[in-house]
């Protein structure tokens, strides 16, 4: 039985973080890969009108960049409103806001970013809500690539690409995974549908949109919502955008943590691990890197309490090895994956303990 519980565990380990990204690359890009356009369209008159709302939190300080890069876009300028949701925002954020030029600003009372990004949902009439968080540049070209997908009927949501950047030259690795990421999200959008998307640069068909539980945010939320009602969702690889990173990966875990008490809400409460509805490809995807992945840390736990002695004492080893204090990078990953980890079973702890807060703050270091 305990070779059983070790080999298993392993096993779903090693599909997890490695086999499945494989098996992804392995798979050779079929007819749906083109299912839906991909080049931005030349022709204006062929563009939806596009609300492109920023839900903000005490942002006085990045949120005039973030209005003065939207409206930069390559975008018409009569079929894009900004919309800048303030959620209890008592710095400044509102009048820095109107004084940028946004088109709307909601001066709303806390309630968290989902609240805040229904109200500015209900305030317009656009044909596409485009969401950003604040302190996220977009490319020029980002909002005429990231609507071009919703030009197949089929397709309902969109998520760009974000390049986190780390300016102080800490010592996260966000960076590093955020790369891989992206590459499983390409495959699964050419498969299928994405499993999840990013708060950066994404889009969402107005017919399309479904309001949820304040504490579970749009990112895991929405894509597998939708994929369950019958659309589409894809990743558009032209549609770019950056953020700046938590510096270290010690706030990097911090930030981890909080968001995982988010994500735990979803996992037990918000249907992420009922499959009815699920196309049976995107049920394997699920599976592969939404499931194991939240329970990754206690199949750790599984193959450790398992794992023959001198395995067990090399899992002890790396995993004393992840937390010296040294700037090299294979210590650095190896880092940040054991506090990833952690921050999973926290996050966890966190939202059975106290529950999970709608509102949020943005991370420090990240503005």
């Amino acid at each position: 039985m305990r070779k059983a519980i070790f080999w298993t565990s392993a096993a779903l380990l090693a599909w997890a973080q490695a086999g499945y990204g494989v098996a992804l690359a392995a798979l050779r890009r079929g007819p749906v890969a083109s299912a839906y356009p991909v080049a931005p369209p030349e022709d204006d008159a062929a563009l939806p009108s596009v609300a492109l709302i920023v839900p903000a939190h005490a942002e006085r300080d990045v949120i005039a960049a973030r209005i003065a890069n939207a409206r930069a876009l390559d975008y018409p300028r009569d079929r894009l409103e900004i919309v800048v949701a303030c959620d209890g925002s008592t710095d400044g954020t509102v009048q820095a806001a109107r004084a940028a030029g946004a088109d709307v600003v909601l001066d709303l009372p806390r309630g968290g970013k989902v609240r805040a990004q229904d109200a500015a949902v209900a305030r317009t009439d656009a044909e596409v809500v485009a969401f950003s968080d604040a302190n996220a540049l977009w490319k020029p070209g980002a909002l005429r690539a990231l609507v071009a997908p919703l030009a197949d009927p089929r397709v309902g949501y969109v998520c760009g690409r974000v390049r986190f950047v780390n300016p102080e030259g800490g010592s996260n690795q966000e960076g590093v995974y955020w790369h891989y990421e992206m590459f499983l999200r390409e495959r699964e959008s050419a498969l299928c549908s994405v499993t999840a998307g990013n708060g950066a640069i994404n889009a969402v068909r107005r017919a399309a949109y479904v309001e949820v539980d304040p504490v579970m945010g749009h990112d895991l939320k929405l894509p597998f919502t939708l994929v369950r009602a019958g659309w589409r969702c894809v990743e558009q690889p032209l549609a770019r955008a950056t953020e700046r990173m938590v510096p270290d990966v010690e706030g990097e875990a911090a930030r981890k943590r909080r968001m995982m008490s988010h994500a735990w809400a979803i996992v037990l409460h918000g249907g992420l691990l009922d499959p009815r509805g699920w196309p049976p490809r995107y049920l394997v995807m699920m599976v592969s890197h939404r499931w194991l992945r939240y329970f990754g840390p206690f199949l750790h736990l599984a193959a450790l309490a398992t794992a023959p002695r001198a395995l067990r004492r090399l899992q002890l080893a790396g995993i004393a090895l992840a937390l010296v204090p040294a700037r090299v990078r294979p210590l650095l990953l190896a880092r940040y994956y054991v506090l990833t980890q952690a921050s999973i079973a926290l996050g966890l702890a966190d939202h059975l303990r106290h529950g999970t807060a709608a509102g949020w703050d943005p991370p420090e270091g990240t503005r």
